[in-house]
């Protein structure tokens, strides 16, 4: 039996973070979703620009260009 415990979730968006940097358009419509809250939620820290993006993107995960999710990943990323 393993007893393994489910990955951390500041470990998992680091993962995803990443993930959107590299390749953007390979995050399904729950990741898109996942990281867009994320940067809505340390809303202090995001710019204007962040979180239209990042509402745009909790509305409307599959419309997103990929230098958008880009975008969200880095911010993702810089957010400690």
């Amino acid at each position: 039996m393993s007893h393994d415990r489910a990955p951390h979730v500041s470990s998992s968006l680091h993962d995803l973070a990443r993930k959107a940097t590299h390749s953007p358009k390979l995050l399904t419509k729950e990741e898109v979703i996942l990281l867009a809250e994320h940067v809505l939620k340390g809303g202090e820290h995001a710019t204007e620009q962040e979180k239209e993006i990042a509402k745009k993107a909790t509305h409307n995960p599959e419309g997103m260009e990929a230098d958008e999710l880009a975008l969200l990943g880095k911010k993702t990323l810089d957010v400690k």
